[in-house]
C-alpha cells in the first residue's frame, strides 16, 4: 500500500465516511429515489417564497413568466442530466477533490473558499425566510425589501437559534440530510399547492383567463426592481443553481447515484419548485399587493413587503408558519453541507461535521442580514455567474481531452500544485463578460453561458500550449 494511499485512508476516517478524497464505492450508491425528495425538498423552498414574489415585481407579462419559466427550468434538468449526472457517474469524485486532480492544490484551496462562502450567504438567505415564519408568533418587526442590517433583538436570536438547528441537521451527513428532505418535502409541496389554490380564491379567479390575467401583459417593475422579458425569466431560471449544473457542485451529490439517469430527478425540483411554488408564491403576494396597505407603499413609491412568513400565514393560517420554517430547512441543508465539503478540501484532515459546523455558523451569520433574502434575484445570478465557468473546466476536459490532445488530471499526473491555465481561462472569461454586464448594464444572466463557453474553450486552448510546452522543455 502506498504512502498516499494509506494518507487518504486516514483522511477518509477522519472526514467521518463521506468519501470526500476517494470514489464513492458500490455499496454505498443511492437509487433515484433518494434524490427525487431531496432535490423536490431543496427547491420547493424557502426560497421560493421571496423568488415568486419578486418575479411580480419585475413587472412581467403572462406569457413571459409562465413559458420562460417551463423552458428555462427544462434547460436546467437537462444541464443536470447529460452534465453533472454522467461525469458524477463516471468519476464519483467530489467536485472539489476533482477540481484538485485538474487545478492543483492551491489553486483549488480559492476557488473552494469562495465556492464555500457562497454557498453560506445562500444558505443564510434560507435562514432568514425561516426566520420570517418563526417570528410571526412574537410579534416581529419583519423586513423589508430594502432592509440590509439586522432590525432587533427578536430578529437576531431566531436567526442564531434556527442555524443552530440547521447547522446540527447538515453536519450529520449525506444520509440525515437526504432523509430530512425526503420528511420534509410532501408537507412543503402540499403547503404550496395550497397557498396557490387560496390565492386563487382571493383573487377571484375562476378561470384560465383570469389566472392569466394577474399578470396579463405585464406592467411596470416596482420601484427599485427592473423590467423583466422572457428572455431574463428564461435565462434567470436556467441559471438559478448553474453553480450546481453547470457549474459541477452537484457531482458532489450525484457521486451518490447507480446511475447517470438520476439526474432526471432534478426535474422534480424545477417543475414543483421552480415553477409551481414560485408561480403559487407569485400569486400569494399579488393578494397582498391589492391590500391597502401595500397599495399605500406604492403610492409613496416603495416596493411592499416580501417576506414569507407573512405571507404564507395570511394564506393558509399556522400551516403557512410550518411550510415556511420547514422549507427554509430543506434549502439550508444540503446548502450548507456543500459549503462543509468546500472548507474540506481546504482543511482535508479536519472532521466533516466540524467544517459543516463551521459553514452553518458563517451562514447563521449571513441570515442576520435581510439583504442576501431581499436581493435574492441578483445574488443568485451573480453567485452563479462567478462559479459556473469553473466547472466548464471539468466539462470540457471530460468530453474533449482526447480531441484536444490533452493529459487529463493534469495537475495530479505532472504533480503541480497550481494550473495557470485554469485561473487564465476563468480570470479571462469572467473579467471580459462581467464588464459588459456593467460597462453596456447587461442583465447578468444573459452572459453566463458566453462566459461559461469561453473559459471551456480557453481552457482546452491554454492546456494543450502549456502542457506541451512543458512536455518538450
Amino acid at each position: 500500500m502506498s504512502q498516499n494511499h494509506q494518507e487518504e485512508e486516514i483522511i477518509e476516517k477522519l472526514a467521518g465516511g463521506e468519501f470526500e478524497r476517494e470514489p464513492v464505492p458500490k455499496s454505498n450508491l443511492k437509487s433515484w429515489k433518494s434524490f427525487l425528495g431531496m432535490y423536490a425538498g431543496e427547491h420547493a423552498a424557502g426560497t421560493e417564497f421571496v423568488i415568486g414574489p419578486l418575479f411580480l415585481t419585475t413587472g412581467v407579462s403572462a406569457f413571459d413568466l409562465i413559458i420562460g419559466l417551463l423552458l428555462g427550468n427544462l434547460m436546467a434538468v437537462i444541464s443536470w442530466r447529460f452534465l453533472t449526472s454522467e461525469i458524477a457517474v463516471k468519476r464519483r469524485l467530489t467536485l472539489y477533490y476533482q477540481l484538485e486532480k485538474i487545478c492543483g492544490k492551491k489553486l483549488v484551496v480559492g476557488y473552494n473558499l469562495a465556492n464555500g462562502i457562497l454557498f453560506c450567504f445562500l444558505a443564510g438567505a434560507m435562514i432568514t425566510v425561516s426566520a420570517t415564519a418563526v417570528g410571526i408568533p412574537f410579534d416581529m418587526e419583519m423586513p423589508k425589501l430594502t432592509d440590509t442590517m439586522p432590525n432587533g433583538p427578536t430578529w437576531i436570536i431566531i436567526v442564531l437559534v434556527l442555524g443552530a438547528v440547521i447547522s446540527l441537521i447538515a453536519s450529520k451527513g449525506y444520509d440525515t440530510v437526504s432523509k430530512a428532505a425526503n420528511w420534509m418535502s410532501p408537507i412543503i409541496v402540499l403547503a404550496f399547492l395550497a397557498c396557490g389554490i387560496v390565492a386563487l380564491q382571493q383573487l377571484g379567479v375562476g378561470s384560465f383567463q383570469d389566472f392569466w390575467n394577474i399578470w396579463g401583459e405585464g406592467g411596470e417593475p416596482f420601484p427599485g426592481q427592473i423590467k423583466y422579458t422572457f428572455w431574463h425569466v428564461f435565462f434567470w431560471s436556467w441559471f438559478a443553481n448553474a453553480a450546481m449544473h453547470i457549474g459541477m457542485s452537484d457531482l458532489s451529490v450525484f457521486r451518490f447515484a447507480k446511475k447517470a439517469s438520476s439526474g432526471w430527478t432534478t426535474a422534480a425540483g424545477m417543475y414543483v419548485g421552480h415553477y409551481m411554488a414560485w408561480i403559487a408564491a407569485a400569486l400569494i403576494y399579488a393578494v397582498y399587493v391589492q391590500t391597502p396597505e401595500a397599495q399605500a407603499l406604492l403610492a409613496q413609491g416603495e416596493a411592499p413587503n416580501v417576506a414569507p412568513g407573512p405571507l404564507a400565514y395570511n394564506a393558509i393560517g399556522i400551516f403557512g408558519i410550518i411550510a415556511v420554517v420547514l422549507a427554509g430547512w430543506t434549502t439550508a441543508n444540503p446548502t450548507i453541507y456543500r459549503a462543509g465539503l468546500a472548507f474540506q478540501a481546504i482543511m482535508p484532515k479536519a472532521s466533516t461535521f466540524w467544517v459543516t459546523i463551521l459553514a452553518g455558523s458563517i451562514a447563521t451569520i449571513a441570515g442576520l442580514f435581510p439583504a442576501f433574502a431581499m436581493k435574492l434575484l441578483d445574488f443568485v445570478a451573480l453567485y452563479g455567474f462567478i462559479l459556473a465557468p469553473v466547472g466548464a473546466v471539468i466539462v470540457f476536459e471530460h468530453f474533449f481531452h482526447k480531441q484536444a490532445g490533452i493529459v487529463q488530471n493534469y495537475a495530479e499526473v505532472a504533480n503541480i500544485k497550481f494550473n495557470k491555465s485554469v485561473l487564465l481561462a476563468w480570470g479571462i472569461s469572467f473579467g471580459l463578460f462581467y464588464f459588459i454586464s456593467v460597462q453596456f448594464d447587461v442583465f447578468l444572466s444573459f452572459v453566463t453561458l458566453p462566459a461559461w463557453l469561453l473559459c471551456g474553450v480557453l481552457f482546452l486552448v491554454l492546456s494543450k500550449y502549456s502542457q506541451k510546452k512543458i512536455t518538450t522543455s
